[in-house]
């Protein structure tokens, strides 16, 4: 049994790959979330565009964002000049890219479901061009 985490690190790895394959320089970001500053799980960029990526999976069609992991991405994004983007693969899906407003909010969390991934968000191909 693969654990959370490590799939997690695997689906970031993914995305490291598709963006250089792109023509954007990109960094993972070991430990974001376990550091006192904000830090985003992915780092990418190129002469045009610079993008803060949080990165989640799950294996069930609706996943939970904690409040302060997009807030950690928004304060890091505002301050380095990128785009923030929560991106989102699903099982047997292809990764989609949500902008932080087409989250619902909650107490404590972001709530993404499948079904308004498909209806508002971005597929890798339409974020990078």
């Amino acid at each position: 049994m693969v654990h959370v985490k490590e799939k997690g690190t695997t689906y970031e790895r993914e995305l490291v790959h598709m963006l250089w394959s792109k023509g954007f320089a990109c960094i993972r970001c070991a430990g974001s979330g376990s550091i006192k500053y904000p830090t985003p799980d992915i780092l990418a960029g190129n002469n045009i565009r610079k993008l803060g990526i949080e990165c989640k999976s799950s294996a069930s069609d609706t996943l939970y964002i904690p409040l302060d992991r997009v807030a950690a991405l928004q304060e890091f994004c505002t301050t380095f000049g990128a785009e923030p983007w929560i991106a989102v693969r699903f099982s047997r899906e292809p990764w989609y890219f949500m902008n932080i407003e087409d989250l619902k909010k909650t107490e404590k969390n972001f709530i993404l479901n499948l079904t308004r991934a498909k209806s508002v968000g971005l597929l890798f191909e339409e974020v990078i061009k």
